[in-house]
């Protein structure tokens, strides 16, 4: 699938899920931009795009912080003069039950995944209607294929009682997609989520403890396995593309069966 003379964001594209995108998205000829607070791992990421024949660049970017997303998109434009996608992929994960959850750990998780998604959404969105302004009314100029994708989670539905920041910030986030869908249909801009199951990100691996919580992720994903971030990057890339320009305001579950699933446990 073709993403040749595109422009993308990807936030959070230093590590797990988001880093498989950028991978995709350079692979299929976009230029990539790779956004986050991991300067060591982004550029890590952009550098071994670029060694690979692909053309990308790494800006740090804390998208909690409108100015540094201002200064994201202006390092885009920079580079590439336009923007044409967004995969908000950063986020945050939190264990902590309601009981014991602090007012800062819930702001602190709320910040990253729903404050971040909105600032990120926000910005190049108003960049990709200042591009549609630029070229109305042309002759023989099409309205470009812009599009968002927001990375949320089968936390969104399912309630985790040690993960209630995380899970509230998911269903926001879907949400989020949904209005910035609706609101943006009128430009042509498309925005969707991916809400993926169990992948093996750095982020699961860090809250695998033993066997038993591996068995535990097993027995409630009917596949039998864990997924992979090139799955999700697949969905991303299937979204951004012209394969999928009339789909708007939805999210795809990747979860192995996960939310099929109506009782808690896989029986074989």
């Amino acid at each position: 699938m073709s993403l040749a003379e595109k422009t993308v964001i990807v936030t959070g594209g230093a590590n797990g899920i988001g880093l498989a995108c950028a991978r995709r998205f350079g692979k299929a000829g976009a230029k990539v931009v790779i956004a986050d607070l991991d300067e060591s791992h982004g550029n890590d990421a952009a550098d071994n795009l670029v060694t690979n024949g692909c053309e990308a660049i790494f800006v740090h970017c804390d998208v909690g912080e409108k100015l540094d997303v201002h200064n994201l998109i202006a390092a885009a434009l920079n580079a590439y003069d336009r923007v044409d996608c967004l995969v908000n992929c950063a986020g945050i994960l939190g264990q902590m039950r309601f009981l014991e959850l602090e007012e800062d750990e819930f702001d602190r998780i709320m910040r990253t995944n729903v404050k971040g998604a909105y600032l990120a959404g926000q910005a190049v969105a108003r960049q990709m209607v200042k591009q549609i302004e630029s070229v109305d009314g042309q002759a023989g100029q099409e309205r470009p294929n812009y599009s968002i994708v927001n990375l949320s989670s089968i936390g969104a539905v399912i309630a985790r009682p040690d993960q209630v920041a995380y899970t509230v910030s998911q269903g926001a986030l879907n949400q989020l997609t949904r209005v910035m869908a609706v609101s943006l249909a009128e430009h042509g801009i498309r925005v969707n989520a991916i809400g993926p199951g169990a992948v093996m990100t750095d982020m699961l691996r860090q809250n695998l403890g033993d066997n038993t919580d591996r068995d535990q992720i097993l027995s409630r994903t009917p596949l039998g396995r864990i997924g992979d971030p090139d799955e999700i990057a697949a969905i991303a890339s299937f979204l951004v593309s012209e394969e999928a320009s009339y789909m708007t305001g939805q999210c795809i579950y990747a979860d192995g069966g996960r939310l099929a699933l109506n009782d808690k446990t896989v029986s074989r």
